[in-house]
């Protein structure tokens, strides 16, 4: 009701206004407007607004300035030109020839192009890239071409299909390598440059930001691609970026580019990259034993950890993965896990979600002991659980 009494007043308060002006406008002479100087054409028409005409004065003042506001600008720019000097070497641009067969004995083949980063690995050089651009191709189909030129056909080549990753040693020494971050430590709103090869264009440079961590659940690989923890990222990436780098503003690796989400096939902002941990974790083991150990609980989990769910087992939501069941003589098992008990933190790492849980194992080096943090009976517990191969339980 005050409302709409104060809607009213202001309206009779606009009305009273408008007449009183009305009356003393009436009373006011009229005041003859001076028409300003008008630019006339040749064929008589006329521009209305007259052009703003800077002296040689102000056109200098102006430039001075434009000088001094870009100089943070041009620093960096700077920056981004030594990252791009700095770790074009190192990135290549992959074509790989698929021989594929066909019905009633016919063979075809398909060009697949993507990038890769060259890195070193116990002594070997090597080129990681996603195993999606080599899969299917002998390695006399695969060329690996340098910055400088120079080509290259890899001597040997391992592939893990759980992560999409692919390595390819080269037999040459005089090649420079890139460095990889130490950790995961990228932060959501870090900037990121991805360098590669997209639709062809070798040694392409885009920059974006981290625009999220952790994506997991994606379909890529027709399903393949088991172990996701995605780093998500508004950096153009588009078909033949796959296996190039994405880079910090330290020039450091944090990520192999894989994927993108698109309705067109080219970038709308949204593409996804392996995180380096990932990629070296899988790397080294590929280069040291021709495959990955990867660790194994025991655990079949809840895929739909709901709210309601949660509160029945004491929990304020559904953080963590909760056991649905375990296997016997299991290293769940043995350490004493049980169905309906929530694992929150893995080896020091916390877990959101059943996926998470999947992938912080499936990157766990074995043969060793963890620290599990769960919740049961509203209890935080700790238990030791042994980390064993998974080849061992398949």
């Amino acid at each position: 009701m005050t409302l709409l009494l104060n809607h009213r007043t202001l309206w009779f308060a606009v009305v009273a206004a408008c007449c009183l002006s009305s009356a003393a406008a009436a009373q006011q002479p009229v005041h003859r407007l001076t028409p300003i100087e008008a630019t006339q054409h040749q064929d008589g028409r006329i521009d209305p607004v007259r052009p703003v005409r800077l002296t040689a004065e102000e056109r200098e003042r102006l430039y001075e300035q434009a000088a001094r506001d870009a100089e943070p600008l041009e620093r960096q720019a700077m920056q981004l030109r030594r990252l791009s000097d700095l770790l074009r070497p190192a990135v290549v641009h992959i074509d790989a020839t698929k021989r594929m067969a066909r019905p009633r004995g016919a063979r075809t083949t398909e060009s697949e192009t993507g990038s890769g980063v060259i890195t070193e690995v116990v002594g070997r050089m090597v080129v990681i890239t996603n195993r999606h651009v080599v899969a299917g191709a002998e390695l006399d189909d695969i060329l690996i071409r340098l910055d400088d030129g120079r080509e290259f056909v890899p001597n040997r080549s391992w592939s893990d299909a759980g992560t999409d990753i692919a390595v390819l040693e080269l037999a040459a020494d005089d090649l420079q390598t890139a460095r990889m971050a130490a950790d995961d430590s990228l932060r959501i709103g870090d900037t990121v440059l991805a360098i590669g090869s997209p639709f062809g264009l070798a040694h392409s440079v885009t920059l974006g930001i981290v625009s999220a961590k952790g994506r997991r659940d994606l379909e890529i690989g027709a399903g393949s691609v088991r172990f996701q923890d995605f780093i998500q990222t508004d950096a153009a990436i588009n078909p033949g970026n796959s296996g190039g780098p994405l880079v910090n503003l330290r020039g450091e690796v944090v990520g192999l580019n894989t994927a993108i989400a698109s309705n067109s096939g080219g970038s709308e902002g949204i593409g996804f990259a392996i995180p380096i941990s990932m990629v070296m974790f899988v790397t080294k083991q590929l280069v040291e034993s021709g495959s990955v150990a990867r660790a194994y609980l025991g655990v079949s989990l809840d895929k739909e950890f709901t709210q309601p769910e949660a509160h029945r087992l004491g929990m304020v939501r559904p953080v963590g993965a909760r056991v649905e069941s375990v296997t016997s003589d299991s290293p769940a098992a043995d350490a004493g896990i049980r169905p309906n008990d929530v694992i929150f933190e893995f080896d020091g790492r916390p877990i959101e979600d059943d996926d998470h849980l999947m992938s912080v194992v499936g990157t766990t080096a074995v043969d060793r002991t963890v620290a599990v943090l769960i919740f049961r009976d509203r209890e935080r517990i700790e238990l030791q659980i042994p980390v064993a191969r998974r080849n061992d339980f398949e």
